[in-house]
């Protein structure tokens, strides 16, 4: 580029302008088309002139802007990082620059281009593509008749093909070893224009691998599995595992695309796991997918793999473990500790719910399911106190809620393999498995992990049984920590084992002997006897319903151990509770008093009074004109409010 009459070429930049300070110095045509183009590209303007037009008055008045009606004062630029000089009167312009210049702020100035330090460039935008033409301030009209001609030439299909070559990217950087990106994305730019733009995501990754299987060809050793298919659960976490699996892979030149499985798990959302009658809920899909060649393996949190794989399957590799403790997640309370008494506690861990209430059996355990972004929304919507989930899903995800703590492991112990992912292959696949192997296993977790999985083999536990484990290696000591709980955390069996370790072997040994020695200590009892209860147990809940969709209230209720009938009308209350009295009334809306008016008649006919509990202000108003006096009302209008509220007030009455 050839310098202008400044002496020297020009450097384009691209800024982002969100949340800059700007100050337009003029109030007229020019400023208002300039202060369009600044606050949509996010900048907070400021307007100075003494006379300002109506469309930036009404701009004002929208809060889009700030306006000062006078002459410009220097110490208008207090704080700005950007001035532009708009006035018709040089004087005032140039001032403008003096005082841009004097404190240390960028200016233009659209009168005399060479006298401020920018010049504002002519945009063409189309999708994510933005073309910009800048004569110098020599030529604006040029400038207008270039913008026009690249509008005619690039239209909506060059946009297309950019966000083509942006899915592209992502995928070539997940899947495509590093040497070679470079090139795969080289070959992709070149195509033809009409071709890119007419691409769908499913084509993309077909054209990256089909570029990708061309250049490896020519690489010794990587013919045979230049292509792989990795399965993997569709959730979000689930495909960040996938791509990460599959990306330390390629750089061993086992190059993958994507198959996406449904699982029981994932299809049944309104049943804790333990209800689906199977520890497999996240994995039996994905190994039929290996075993009708659909893939060529498997990729899994490992914490949901059985302690035993089917014969025809085989644990190829454990990657490098992320941490692997439980999370406390609150965005009202700082820490579990800050919890009131009856405060709800989602969790779908059994361990997890055995632990926890062994630490604060004052509190109500509700189930939780969903991923985890669905699980913090409904934290966020107020369905619970608080949450408990891994650690390592938040971080990989970059998610965490107001207050996220994390549990000692040696007070909440892990689940076995938690925090690891696994990939699993047929066993028939010796060669893959050994490749997998060498390109994907770290030592430290795989020893680590073989020894957790050891101890929950040894136990003939489950994935969902209330059982932690926790290995760490130090050296080439290997110790390992183990917890056997009661459901409803009323005894814990727990203990340690440190050992060398030279290989899996060794860690498995050591897994195993600590299993045995805690089974012998009372494991095996609470394993074979263990209850489901919790601080609610035996207490007879009503709750009248009013609509159809299903009850967050009941489940909640239900996690702390009471019994929850819900009845739609006095008929069904009556033929539900039978003989039987319940123990509390729960009253969500003035609706649901009226839809048991006559089971309340009969109620207090017979002089019974159980607990009364109401949702607000009109729904205590309508529980006291039925004759039941509220004892409980909740202080917020929300189900995790009167829940806690509830339960706060039958553990008291309990006591």
């Amino acid at each position: 580029m050839e310098s202008d009459e400044r002496g020297a070429a020009p450097y384009a930049v691209a800024l982002d302008l969100r949340g800059w300070p700007v100050v337009v110095v003029g109030g007229g045509s020019v400023a208002e088309r300039k202060v369009r183009g600044l606050t949509e590209a996010g900048a907070q303007v400021t307007v100075v002139a003494p006379s300002i037009g109506d469309a930036l008055c009404e701009a004002a008045q929208r809060g889009e802007l700030h306006t000062i009606e006078r002459a410009f004062e220097p110490g208008d630029l207090a704080g700005a990082r950007l001035a532009f000089a708009l006035t018709a009167d040089d004087a005032v312009n140039a001032s403008v620059v003096a005082a841009a210049r004097a404190q240390g702020v960028l200016v233009n100035d659209a009168g005399a281009n060479a006298r401020g330090d920018f010049a504002n460039a002519l945009a063409y935008r189309v999708g994510s593509l933005t073309f910009t033409v800048d004569t110098g301030g020599v030529s604006p009209a040029f400038a207008v008749r270039l913008r026009d001609e690249l509008r005619e030439r690039f239209d909506e299909r060059y946009a297309r093909a950019a966000l083509t070559l942006g899915r592209a990217r992502t995928y070539v950087t997940a899947v495509v070893p590093p040497t070679l990106r470079g090139r795969v994305m080289g070959a992709l730019a070149a195509l033809e224009i009409d071709a890119l733009a007419a691409m769908n995501p499913g084509v993309v990754e077909n054209e990256v691998e089909r570029i990708a299987a061309a250049i490896l060809g020519s690489v010794p050793g990587t013919e045979p599995y230049a292509q792989l298919i990795a399965a993997t659960r569709a959730s979000a976490l689930a495909m960040w595992q996938a791509r990460y699996a599959i990306a330390k892979l390629a750089t061993a030149g086992l190059v993958s695309t994507v198959l996406q499985v449904t699982t029981q798990g994932d299809r049944v959302q309104d049943r804790a796991l333990t209800a689906l009658g199977s520890d497999n809920v996240f994995v039996t899909e994905l190994e039929s997918a290996l075993r009708e060649r659909r893939a060529d393996y498997a990729i899994h949190s490992c914490k949901d793999l059985p302690s035993m794989l089917p014969a025809d399957m085989c644990l190829a590799a454990i990657g490098a473990r992320q941490d692997a403790r439980d999370v406390f997640c609150s965005e009202r309370y700082t820490s579990f500790e800050a919890l009131p008494p009856g405060a709800i506690v989602g969790t779908s861990s059994p361990r997890r719910h055995a632990q926890l209430q062994a630490l604060r059996p004052d509190l109500t355990f509700a189930t939780i399911r969903g991923n985890v972004d669905t699980r913090l929304r409904k934290l966020r919507d107020g369905d619970y106190d608080a949450i408990v989930l891994a650690a390592a899903g938040l971080e990989r995800l970059g998610l965490r809620a107001s207050h996220t703590v994390p549990f000692d492991p040696h007070a909440v112990v892990p689940a076995a393999g938690q925090g690891a992912l696994a990939i699993e292959v047929r066993a028939e696949d010796e060669t893959l498995a050994a490749r997998i192997h060498a390109a994907f296993t770290d030592r430290a977790t795989e020893l680590a992990v073989s020894a957790e999985r050891a101890f929950l083999r040894t136990l003939r536990a489950g994935c969902q049984a209330p059982v932690g484990a926790y290995a760490t290696l130090e050296g080439e000591m290997l110790t390992l920590d183990g917890a056997i709980a009661a459901l409803d955390g009323s005894r814990i069996v727990r203990g340690a084992l440190t050992q060398p370790v030279r290989d899996t072997s060794d860690a498995e040994k050591l897994g195993g002997d600590l299993g045995r020695r805690l089974l012998a200590e009372g494991g095996a009892e609470l394993l074979a006897h263990s209850e489901d209860r919790g601080p609610l147990s035996g207490q007879l809940f009503l709750l009248p319903r009013t609509q159809d969709r299903p009850s967050r209230i009941a489940p909640a209720l239900r996690g702390a151990g009471a019994e929850v009938l819900e009845a739609a009308d006095s008929s069904q209350a009556t033929d539900a509770l039978g003989a039987r009295i319940p123990d509390a009334l729960l009253f969500p809306s003035s609706g649901s008093v009226a839809a048991i008016a006559e089971y309340l008649a009969r109620l207090r006919a017979g002089g019974s009074s159980p607990v009364v509990a109401a949702m607000g202000p009109a729904t205590s108003a309508a529980a006291r004109a039925a004759g039941f006096e509220p004892d409980v009302v909740a202080d917020e209008a929300n189900v995790a409010a009167f829940v806690q509220s509830v339960t706060q007030w039958m553990l008291k009455v309990r006591e």
